[in-house]
This record gives C-alpha cells, structure tokens and sequence, in this order.
C-alpha cells in the first residue's frame, strides 16, 4: 500500500523593488516600482495556491511587503509586518511563501515598512473560485483591477520628516486610479477598451492613506458581487464608498451608447474634493466622454444607509475561511468583549495616534520573534491597554509596543470607537471578521440587539464614522501574531495598531507553523542560536 502526499500547486514570481521618476499626478517624483511597474504586478492566483515571492530590494532602505487581507493560516511569520517580519535589506532578496488557503476574492500588497507605500509600490491580488465550485454569476468577458487611492506630491521621506516632527500631514495632492489621474478633458488614452453588450468585472481596492473614495461610472450601474472574500446579494449601486483599505467586486454590462464613458473617483467627507477620471471605451465607438461627471453623494449618513445594505449570499458556494461558525456566528456565546477607542494625543510634545491611551511603537525586534525565542521581558509586556476603557479622551499617550495576550478559539467581539469627526477604517490581519453593526453615537451592551447576527458580510475591513462605533465577531482559531491598524497611514504610522498574539496551547503543527530556516533574524535575536521547533506534529 502506498500513499500520495499531493501539494497544491506552487505559483512562484521574481520582484525586482527599485525607485523610478514618474507623474502620477502630473509632477514628476519618486516612485517606488516593481519590475518596472506601477502599480505593480497582480498575483492572480486560485484558492489553495502557494504563493512564492522573491523580493530583491534595489532601493537605498529596507523594506518589506504585506499581503492585505490574505489569512496566513499558521503563518504570521509571512505577514510582512515590522512586528513579525525583519525587513530585506538594501542589496539584498527574501523569499516570502504563504498559502492563500480556503479564500476567494480581491485583495492587493503594500509596503509596511516606513511611508514607502506613499511611494507606491503596491498592487492587486486576485484569488479565483477552484474549478470544481461554482460562482454565483456567469463568468465575466475580462476582469480588471483598478488601484485608486489619494497621492501625494512630496516623496516618503519627506512626508516621514513632518510625521517625525510631530507635525500633521496636509491634504493630499489629488487622487489616482491605476498610477493615473484624469481630468475630464477628453485628453487621455482609455484605460478600458471594451464591447459592447459584454459584461466586466471590476475590482475596487482604496490603497490611498487617508480619505474615503467614492467610485461611479457614467451611464452604468454596478452590480456588487464581491467584498474582500465574500460573495454579496447581488444588489444594484450607481455609486460605492469604499474606505480605506477596502476592496469591492462589481460586474458591470456595456449597454449603453457605443462611445467614451469616465469612470469617476471622488474623495467623501473632505472639506474640498478632489477627484480623477479613467476613460472607458467601447470598441468601435464613436464620440468622446461627457464632461458632466455623475455628483457623488454627500453626507456619511448615505454611507451608512450603503453599508447596512451590504448582505453576506449564504447561497453560494465558496472557499471559507473560519469555517467554524460561517453560518451560525450569531448563536456563539461571546468569550471576551475587547473595546478600541482611537485616541489622537501627544507624546513629548508631538502628535501621536493611539488606542485607549496607548500609542503602539514598533520595537527593533518583531514581536514575534521576542516571543518565539522567549526573549519577551525586553521587548515588550502583554495586556499593556484595557479591555474596557475610560469614556475621557486622553491627551498625553503613553508610547510602547501594544500587545493584546488572547486564548486561541475564543469567539471575542471587539468594538472600535471613534471619538473624532473624521470617518476612520480598521483592518485585522489574520482573519475574516463578521461586521455586525455601525451605527452613530456610544455603544453599550444594549446595542446588541441591532447587530446583524444572520448575513452580515464576513470581511478584513471595517469603516467608523465620526462619533460613532463599529461591531466586529470573530473566532480566534489561526494561531499568530497578527496587527489591528488604522488604515490611515498618518495614523498607523504614529502608533494607531496593536498586536493580538494567539497562541496554541498544544504546541502543534496543526495550529501553527515553526520559525522557517531561511527567516532572517534581526533586533536582539540576530546573534542568538536559533531555538529547537516549538511545534510538533500534525
């Protein structure tokens, strides 16, 4: 008798990471690109593939890359996070190897480490349905990612000098689809050619730094099919808001006059709006886009009224990954209650960001590595915030690395509250959340009874708006060190994230893997020898 070990299969790609004089905005800067490309090139991929990254850095810092959204199942070690991750030194390559396990949907990469993802250096992941699982709509003529976000005119480092200063960034320069930024003028080649009576399916990632966008095409509705690993009801928009961090699927059906239509992307809830253009074309058309642009919608209260229509397709079939509880999370009983106040403050008389009156820095050491090689007590404590704490807004942040000690397998819900009058976004790394409930003003126990405990959407991301709360649910069961950040970069970047270790009591294989071979090491573990395997069997 013999038997077959089968791996799925193996997708392998070269990253050369260099700089580049380009005009996003019309004036020429620093770009971070990859092979020439900006933004960079899409890992399309399937459910189950092993995705193998080789990053040369040929920039003058070090740098590392994140994988927005992808769970890492027992991988933390690949999130490419400086309290995971050491970073690729200049002159030198890494080879990131994580598994897009038991996911389906439209995600995209980034540098995390310094501002360089204000120099770009990001792009578009598409994972596809396997074969044998059917979507729950036709298959498209042609798909395309569309990269928008807001840009700045001043390079990384400049923009890193005013933060360490411990002033604020101003507001950005303008916005950009695809690298691009459009005009309405009837100027630019289309970024789109298209035929018509076909249906496309377009992914949306906001992989800007600081405003909500708000994206519409002339003439077309966009049907919503997909939000960052979950087939939606299928319900009709002229115009999505998508937040920082976020990434929406739509299809949408040329069916209009043979001609040039403007894709449009607006800035939401900022004093002045700025907003681009990408030209669509039919082929064959004849005649150029209207320069009327569709009006976005104002006012957050829209927005919300968008959100709560969002609802989770129970009917289709898909990769899932926490499959424990994916359709019946609202009858889980609830282990731990975790509130997050976003906290803006000073630190020594400079402008720091934070949670619950601590303002997360990273240490020289990755978290994780402190952990693994149990080098903890000089580097960080655990449980250094409260679960629960104070209603005052703290003006003076204490600064250190914020570590939240969780069981493995606990379902928490954790609560994010935003004291400010901006609207803010929220990711978690390491998993897909249930977001139960937005809603204005102070949670309490009592606003329970509001949450959507049937459908909602099971994400990565999640918006605040001013004065307001956002619920989240979810099952602790991917063992890690995986990051709680603002999706602002102002924000992150001045300590707004923390860190949720998940430990598994069994020391298992099953639940988490080992500290890889080839890992480098940095910070104060550089010259230890490395520790025997934690983790042991299947």
């Amino acid at each position: 008798m013999s038997r077959v070990n089968g791996e799925d299969p193996y997708l392998f790609f070269t990253w050369n990471v260099a700089y580049a004089n380009l005009s996003p905005l019309g004036v020429s800067q620093q770009v971070i690109t990859i092979n020439g490309e900006f933004p960079g090139p899409i890992i399309n991929c399937t459910s189950n593939n092993n995705i193998v990254v080789n990053v040369f850095n040929n920039i003058d810092e070090p740098i590392s890359f994140h994988w927005h959204g992808i769970q890492q199942r027992k991988n933390s070690w690949q999130e490419g996070l400086p309290g995971t991750t050491c970073p690729v030194q200049p002159g030198t390559n890494y080879t990131y190897k994580f598994q897009v396990k038991d996911q389906i949907g439209s995600y995209y990469y980034y540098p995390s480490s310094s501002l360089h993802k204000a120099a770009g250096g990001y792009g578009s992941i598409r994972i596809h349905s396997r074969a044998l699982i059917p979507i729950p709509f036709p298959d498209p003529e042609a798909e395309f990612s569309v990269m928008i976000g807001d840009w700045y005119t001043k390079n990384h480092v400049e923009l890193k000098k005013l933060l360490d200063s411990g002033r604020t960034l101003a507001k950005p320069d303008g916005v950009v689809i695809n690298g691009k930024a459009g005009k309405a003028d009837n100027k630019d080649e289309p970024m789109f050619n298209l035929l018509a009576a076909k249906t496309y399916r377009f992914r949306f990632c906001n992989v800007g730094f600081k405003y909500s966008l708000n994206v519409r095409i002339q003439n077309h509705i966009m049907k919503l099919v997909e939000v960052e690993g979950s087939h939606t009801v299928q319900n009709m928009y002229d115009s999505l808001d998508v937040h920082v961090g976020q990434c929406y699927s739509v299809l949408v059906t040329m069916d209009q006059d043979p001609k040039d239509y403007f894709i449009v992307v607006s800035t939401r809830f900022s004093k002045s709006v700025l907003t681009s253009t990408a030209t669509i074309r039919y082929v064959g058309g004849n005649g150029p886009a209207s320069t009327t642009l569709p009006p976005a919608p104002t006012g957050w209260a829209w927005s919300l009224n968008q959100f709560r229509s969002f609802r989770w397709n129970l009917t289709a079939s898909a990769a899932r990954p926490n499959p424990q509880g994916s359709y019946h999370y609202g009858r889980i009983n609830i282990t731990r209650t975790i509130k997050l106040a976003n906290t803006a403050g000073k630190a020594d008389g400079k402008l720091r960001y934070g949670f619950n009156g601590v303002s997360h820095t990273d240490p020289e050491t990755p978290l994780k590595l402190a952990e693994y090689f149990e080098a903890i007590d000089n580097v960080f404590k655990y449980d250094n915030i409260e679960d629960d704490p104070p209603a005052t807004d703290i003006e003076n942040l204490r600064v250190e690395p914020v570590v939240v000690n969780a069981t493995f397998r606990n379902f928490v819900e954790i609560i994010f509250e935003n004291h400010e009058k901006s609207t803010q976004t929220f990711h978690l790394s390491g998993y897909s959340f249930f977001a139960v409930g937005i809603e204005a003003g102070k949670w309490s126990p009592e606003k329970r009874k509001n949450y959507n405990l049937l459908d909602a959407l099971s994400r990565t991301t999640i918006q605040v708006y001013p004065k307001g709360w956002a619920a989240i649910m979810l099952t602790l069961d991917n063992a890690g060190m995986w990051n709680v950040r603002n999706m602002a970069l102002e924000r992150s970047y001045l300590g707004q994230q923390l860190y949720i270790s998940v430990l598994s009591p069994e020391r298992s294989l099953r639940d988490e893997y080992n500290l890889p071979d080839e890992f480098p090491l940095c910070g104060i573990v550089k010259n230890m020898p490395r520790p025997p395997p934690r983790y042991a069997g299947a």
